[in-house]
């Protein structure tokens, strides 16, 4: 049995059955709600295992309100337009970021020198809104001084709402070893205008460097 977790991509861009996956696992709360308001999962299978996760979803007693499927339901009728702009956007952004001077590496699959990208590039259609960037070593001061004072770009650990989020991950790991000395600044595009988000971006960088 194969299960994975297919929000980043959602199916619009990654054939789940397809490519041999049994059992798919989707945070709701991410493109399918796109509003950043909606708490809910979503489980899809073949045949097979339908009875026992229903088994498994009746004896936990599982059961989403109406709330909530109606906010996915009308998440669902944007989800498409919503991801292209989510990912045009965020090519975008993380091709103006390569060229940054305080940017050792940018990790956005569709980039061919991201580790991971012949798997994307075999299995994937498209990629989403959500990517990070490695940054040289910088005080937590002044990387304060940068996020906590962005225009446009929120903090928050979700993604795949309306608004544009950015988030340092600091190197505090404990399953594998972290092997970059900066920091990881992750990145989620939402449905602002690429010129507003990277002048944003670009006066954060000026507090990051002050």
């Amino acid at each position: 049995m194969v299960a994975a977790d297919t929000t980043w991509a959602t199916p619009f861009y990654f054939d789940t059955f397809g490519k041999g996956i049994d059992i798919a696992i989707h945070s709701c709360t991410k493109y399918v709600g796109g509003h950043s308001d909606l708490m809910m999962g979503l489980i899809t299978c073949r045949k097979h295992y339908y009875p026992a996760l229903r088994r498994a979803f009746r004896n936990m007693g599982v059961c989403a309100g109406a709330d909530e499927i109606y906010l996915a339901s009308r998440g669902m009728r944007t989800m498409a337009t919503r991801l292209k702009q989510g990912q045009e956007t965020a090519l975008a952004l993380a091709a103006w970021l390569k060229a940054r001077p305080e940017v050792v590496k940018v990790l956005h699959p569709a980039f061919s020198d991201c580790p991971g990208h012949a798997v994307w590039k075999r299995d994937f259609t498209g990629s989403s809104g959500l990517f990070s960037v490695l940054l040289k070593p910088y005080p937590r001061a002044r990387l304060a001084d940068m996020v906590d004072n962005m225009e446009i770009f929120g903090m928050g650990f979700s993604w795949g709402g309306y608004e544009s989020l950015i988030l340092p991950f600091m190197p505090e790991r404990t399953a594998v070893k972290w092997a970059h000395d900066g920091i990881n600044l992750r990145i989620y595009a939402g449905l602002e205008h690429p010129d507003d988000l990277i002048a944003d971006l670009e006066a954060g960088f000026r507090r990051l460097n002050a």
